[in-house]
């Protein structure tokens, strides 16, 4: 049920535009009263984020089993890494809904709401890792808007390249700078992107021409 008021959502905000359908278009599509709609999601805002919810409470449960044997900020970007594979689980979904968002200012706004909800569980688990000194909590703030900021600007990329290219190491690269910025724990070198070698040979003194056809044939066969 659950996911069949996402997928008419979804099918009528592409084919009418956002601020057009109406929460009676979208039960009427599904099949289903407005009261089922209504147990699922609390406004038409909530079926654009529907799985924000879920990745959020898992969050808050990675964050809380940790027994305080890890480094904390590297903690904290692995919590981060949850919310890339809930975007990673379904590209084509997100790419739309990213899309939506930066038409529609109101969906931008509770985007950020949400941002703002994963941003607090970091720093609340900073902070209880911490001494409880001011600086402490100052640190813990700042800590988790960077880890907040690195992951969304490498997903963000992503989601700008319609879903393609390797999400998971381009996030991997920005948490390492936070990591090795604030933890006591240096974050593991990003692996270097493949580059493609040609080895060409070609006879001394032949033209530049023929050199450059035989390396351009090279990356053909390729």
């Amino acid at each position: 049920m659950r996911d069949a008021l996402v997928g008419a959502a979804f099918q009528l905000f592409l084919e009418r535009g956002y601020e057009e359908t109406t929460v009676d278009d979208i039960v009427a599509l599904a099949g289903v009263g407005r009261r089922s709609f209504f147990r699922y999601f609390p406004s038409k805002e909530d079926v654009v984020f529907p799985d924000h919810e879920r990745c959020l409470a898992d969050m808050t449960a990675f964050l809380a089993e940790d027994a305080g044997t890890h480094d904390p900020v590297q903690r904290v970007c692995d919590a981060a890494r949850l919310v890339l594979r809930m975007y990673a689980e379904n590209p084509t979904f997100s790419v739309q809904r990213y899309r939506l968002t930066r038409k529609v200012p109101g969906l931008r706004a509770y985007e950020l709401s949400v941002v703002w909800r994963y941003e607090r569980a970091l720093a609340d688990y900073l902070r209880g890792r911490s001494a409880g000194a001011r600086t402490d909590t100052l640190r813990a703030d700042v800590v988790a808007a960077a880890v907040v900021a690195a992951h969304n600007n490498a997903l963000r990329s992503w989601l700008r390249s319609d879903g393609t290219g390797d999400a998971e190491a381009a996030v991997d690269r920005a948490l390492g700078y936070v990591q090795n910025t604030f933890g006591s724990t240096p974050a593991a070198p990003a692996p270097a992107e493949a580059e493609d070698v040609v080895v060409v040979v070609s006879r001394r003194g032949a033209p530049m021409w023929r050199v450059v056809q035989e390396i351009e044939s090279a990356f053909a066969r390729d």
